[in-house]
């Protein structure tokens, strides 16, 4: 082995026993393994090496150790080369890990955003929860309220004698009318009569209650109240 070997080797191993030194170049101070440094610096690496190893490590503040501590004459290695060429890749990694975290709070950030407005537009106003907790409730009897409700379902006055007619049938217009060989019971002979709990808590007994469920159910299964009687006239049930 050369002297020029030996005397590099030794220097290589002693610098490996440094975890980090500081390297003082161009007025900023760069952090970097030991033996990177000796074998880049030591060998008298031009300024445009220098200045590239600068910007693959990246700036650090200045810890005050200056570049006579190290010694001269050992050119830079493969494997320290490889080193500082990594100190760069993993800097780049590192800051766009970062950004991509930064992009990814901000666009949770937009899409609470995002929430909070549809929320907020969906939100009835407090001027329409109070015209609807004040709206008039049906009145009078049982056929009246019947009559009051008709326009809200689309249909005119003319089908009212139809209802009419099917409600006098089914139940005589009475809401505790119950079959007890069927459990039909209402107004409007829902079977089971529970099913009238969707139009209302009241509905055991609450006339609008059931006449609401009722118009409801004719609107989905025969369209009209006259359709309705239609089907009551045929086959004796709707």
């Amino acid at each position: 082995m050369s002297p020029r070997h030996k005397r590099e080797r030794k220097l290589f191993t002693r610098n490996r026993k440094l975890s980090k030194i500081a390297v003082a170049m161009a007025g900023v101070t760069v952090i970097v393994p030991g033996a990177v440094a000796a074998g880049l610096l030591a060998s008298g690496a031009s300024a445009g090496s220098q200045s590239q190893m600068m910007a693959m490590a990246g700036a650090q503040p200045r810890t005050g150790i200056a570049s006579t501590h190290l010694d001269a004459g050992i050119p830079m290695t493969g494997a320290a080369r490889r080193e500082v060429s990594a100190l760069g890749v993993n800097q780049v990694l590192a800051q766009q890990a970062a950004e991509r975290a930064a992009d990814r709070r901000a666009a949770r950030s937009a899409a609470r955003r995002a929430a909070q407005r549809a929320a907020a537009q969906a939100a009835p106003s407090p001027a329409a929860q109070s015209n609807s907790g004040s709206a008039p409730q049906p009145s009078g009897n049982p056929q009246q309220i019947a009559a009051g409700m008709l326009g809200s379902f689309g249909w005119s006055s003319s089908e009212f004698s139809c209802l009419v007619s099917l409600w006098n049938v089914e139940s005589g217009w009475n809401v505790y009318a119950s079959n007890p060989s069927s459990g039909a019971y209402g107004i409007p002979q829902a079977l089971p009569g529970s099913k009238m709990a969707s139009a209302g808590p009241s509905w055991q007994s609450d006339a609008a209650t059931q006449i609401r469920w009722g118009l409801g159910y004719i609107q989905s299964s025969y369209g009209s109240p006259c359709a309705a009687w239609s089907h009551e006239q045929a086959d004796g049930w709707y």
